[in-house]
């Protein structure tokens, strides 16, 4: 029996039919893969390379700088080719691996979700700094509605900030709704969180008001969705980017209906896409809120609004 080593093996021989034996480190899987990733344009393909890597062994990515001399078994090898080809097909990342870190915990992702971006952390962080402020006044137990809740990061981590708030869900999506149920009750937030699906505000209750409305809705013009980024463009669900000709329907929605579901001294925190701030600014202001700020993201961008509803 021939023995081999070397990152041709990886690519060029298949265990299950070889009369070869292929000896393949972790330090060639992730160099080869790293090329082939390099060739289909895969944004920081080493990164991109390891991440899965550390996925199917199980195991911190930096650890993997431990094991470089450990050879990988036949099946192993098999695995990692084709978690290799699909992210090369441009299948994100998240998907494959089946999560996403969103602030300090681990959320389940898939094609029915947008997944969560690192900007909607700052949105997180807002929403649960403004409940715990609530929490301390009479009579401490604020509400909260996370309209289109998606995945339900933002519910969640709302939930797990905020113990004594009541938390609703909302997205018209039933496969997006029973994903975010799985994420809370996994989380530990299942009993914190009420979960509704159906299209915007009709789905709630007639009396339902709370203290806080937060959002990130979709907000990518139309026309726009096809010019991004095959992650984003071909996995994302449409339904979750699509805001309309010029992005802002469902801000001119909220704008509109919001107002009426907040209790006194409500707020809405909402975020939005690259040179919306303006427009959505004035949307909110001819709807009868009072902006209060508008807040920038990690790369200085504007990218949050908080408002809060004049009902006089």
């Amino acid at each position: 029996m021939i023995r081999l080593r070397g990152t041709r093996a990886l690519l060029a021989l298949n265990p299950a039919k070889s009369p070869y034996i292929v000896r393949v480190t972790v330090l060639e899987v992730i160099q080869r893969s790293t090329e082939f990733l390099t060739k289909k344009e895969v944004e920081s393909p080493r990164l991109q390379a390891e991440l899965l890597l550390a996925h199917l062994l199980k195991m911190p990515r930096m650890q993997l700088y431990l094991n470089f001399e450990r050879e990988l078994a036949s099946a192993e090898l098999d695995t990692i080719r084709e978690l290799v080809k699909r992210r090369g097909q441009r299948e994100p990342l998240q998907h494959i691996v089946g999560s996403t870190t969103f602030c300090e915990w681990e959320i389940a992702v898939n094609r029915h979700v947008l997944t969560p971006r690192p900007e909607t952390e700052l949105l997180a962080e807002q929403g649960w700094l403004f409940l715990q402020q609530l929490a301390t006044q009479p009579p401490g137990s604020p509400s909260a509605l996370d309209f289109g809740t998606g995945s339900g990061c933002l519910a969640i981590a709302l939930a797990l900030k905020c113990p004594t708030a009541t938390i609703t869900a909302l997205d018209i999506s039933p496969e997006a709704i029973e994903l975010a149920r799985q994420n809370a009750v996994r989380l530990g937030a299942g009993e914190r969180v009420q979960f509704l699906q159906g299209d915007g505000f009709q789905a709630l209750p007639a009396d339902a008001r709370f203290d806080l409305l937060i959002s990130n809705p979709p907000y990518i013009p139309t026309a726009e969705i096809d010019t991004l980024q095959p992650e984003v463009r071909d996995y994302d669900p449409r339904r979750a980017l699509d805001g309309g000709p010029d992005g802002l329907d469902f801000y001119r929605r909220l704008a509109a209906e919001a107002g009426s579901r907040l209790k006194n001294e409500g707020k809405i925190m909402l975020e939005f896409g690259d040179g919306q701030g303006d427009r959505i600014r004035d949307l909110f202001v001819q709807q009868n809120w009072i902006v209060e700020r508008i807040l920038a993201d990690y790369t200085h961008r504007p990218r949050i609004l908080i408002a809060r509803y004049s009902h006089g």
